[in-house]
C-alpha cells in the first residue's frame, strides 16, 4: 500500500492578495513561514515513520519542506512533477483582472474548468497527467509530498475518481495535509490543518519564527 501526505506550501503575499501565481517563484511571507513551522512540528510529534520527502522546485514549497526535513531527518526530493499549473498570461492577475481582459477564456473555463487550458499555460488535465505519473511510480510506503493546491486537487480527482466539478469543492487550506491511499482510492483525511487552529492559541507567529518553539511550549504547560 502507498499512503501518500500531500501538504500545500504555506502562504504567501500573493495567496493572501489572490493574486495568481502559478509557477512564478514567489516566496513565503512571515505567516507562510510560521505555518511550516507549525506543520513540521505536528509531523515530528506524529512519531509515524516517513519512506521519502519530495517537493515541487518552486521556492514556497522548497520553504515549506525544509524544516519538515530538519524534524524528520530526511533527504529533500525535488520533483518538478509537483509544480503548480502553469496558468501562462494570467500570472500576477487578480480574478476580476482575468475576467475582463480574458473574457474569452473566462466564459471557456467556466464552462469546462478541467479540460480549457490556461491562455499560454496548462489545463488542469495536463497537471493530473504528470501527477498521476509521479503517483504510479512511487513504490509500497508512507511518503510526504510539499505542493500545491491545484497539485491536491488534480491527486484527489485521480484518486478518488471524482465526477463533474466535485474536485473543487475541497477546501486545501495553506499547509493542510491530504493524506491519500494509492491507488486503493481512498482518502484518509482531506484538508486537515488542525496545526494551526491548536497552535495559535499559545504560540505566537513571532515565536515560531525566531526559533523560541520549545521555550514557548514549556511555558504553557
Amino acid at each position: 500500500m502507498t499512503e501518500i501526505w500531500l501538504i500545500r506550501h504555506g502562504e504567501t503575499a500573493w495567496n493572501a492578495e489572490s493574486r495568481l501565481q502559478g509557477q512564478l517563484d514567489v516566496p513565503l511571507s512571515p505567516k507562510g513561514v510560521s505555518q511550516a513551522f507549525r506543520v513540521a512540528e505536528r509531523l515530528k510529534n506524529s512519531h509515524l515513520t516517513f519512506d521519502a520527502l519530495y517537493t515541487s522546485d518552486l521556492t514556497r514549497a522548497l520553504q515549506t519542506a525544509r524544516p519538515i526535513a530538519e524534524n524528520l531527518g530526511l533527504d529533500l526530493w525535488l520533483e518538478p512533477r509537483l509544480r503548480e499549473i502553469d496558468v501562462g498570461e494570467l500570472q500576477n492577475k487578480l480574478h476580476e483582472e482575468i475576467k475582463r481582459e480574458f473574457p474569452e477564456y473566462f466564459r471557456a473555463v467556466s464552462a469546462d474548468p478541467w479540460n480549457t487550458p490556461r491562455p499560454g499555460g496548462e489545463s488542469m488535465a495536463d497537471v493530473a497527467r504528470r501527477v498521476e505519473d509521479f503517483l504510479r511510480e512511487l513504490p509500497e510506503g508512507r511518503f510526504i509530498a510539499v505542493a500545491h493546491g491545484g497539485v491536491i486537487r488534480a491527486a484527489l480527482k485521480l484518486t478518488l475518481g471524482l465526477e463533474g466539478l466535485s474536485w473543487r469543492k475541497f477546501h486545501i487550506q495553506n499547509t493542510s495535509i491530504t493524506r491519500l491511499l494509492y491507488p486503493e482510492g481512498s482518502a484518509l483525511t482531506v484538508g486537515d490543518a488542525g496545526h494551526l487552529e491548536t497552535w495559535a492559541d499559545y504560540l505566537s507567529d513571532d515565536q515560531i519564527t525566531s526559533g523560541g518553539v520549545e521555550q514557548a511550549s514549556g511555558s504553557s504547560r
